[in-house]
């Protein structure tokens, strides 16, 4: 229930694998969280004994063309909504435009990715798999999107 540092990520991720617990991760934007990330987060904790999320930074959103003005909400106020989820363990924000470079770095047991990601290359699955982990595709709740919020508030405006 932190927002970690990569490098205390790597530390509080293996105490807690010491400590016999399967670690889970997951990634992604999470601006303007809805009722379809919180099912996502809960979906994916309930994998293992501790859920690492990580999140884009503000940086990454931008060069991943979510649109003009996002993220709405900045990296640190994201990371901190997410930390304070209670099937949150920990949240780690990273700067690229993939997370592999931090999955590889937190070498979790399970990655989990939505549905909608089957059939496409999953950034850091080489890596859980080389050492015996595995990718989970999370049930996708579709409906539920921070564009559709958005579009929906723009149109209640005009």
């Amino acid at each position: 229930m932190a927002v970690l540092s990569l490098h205390k990520a790597a530390a509080f991720v293996d105490r807690e694998r010491r400590s016999g617990k399967t670690v889970v991760f997951t990634n992604g934007v999470f601006d303007l969280l809805h009722i379809g990330h919180l099912r996502y987060l809960k979906y994916a904790r309930g994998l293992g004994g501790v859920l690492v999320v990580g999140v884009n930074a503000d940086a990454s959103v931008r060069r991943l063309g979510k649109g003009d003005g996002r993220p709405v909400t900045p990296e640190n106020e994201r990371a901190e909504i997410l930390s304070g989820l209670s099937c949150v363990d920990a949240v780690v924000i990273f700067n690229e435009d993939t997370p592999a470079a931090t999955v590889e770095r937190l070498q979790p047991d399970v990655l989990v990715k939505g549905a909608d990601w089957e059939g496409r290359d999953i950034p850091g699955r080489d890596s859980v798999e080389r050492r015996g982990g595995r990718v989970v595709f999370a049930p996708f709740e579709s409906g539920y999107s921070t564009t559709r919020i958005l579009d929906t508030i723009k149109k209640s405006r005009h």
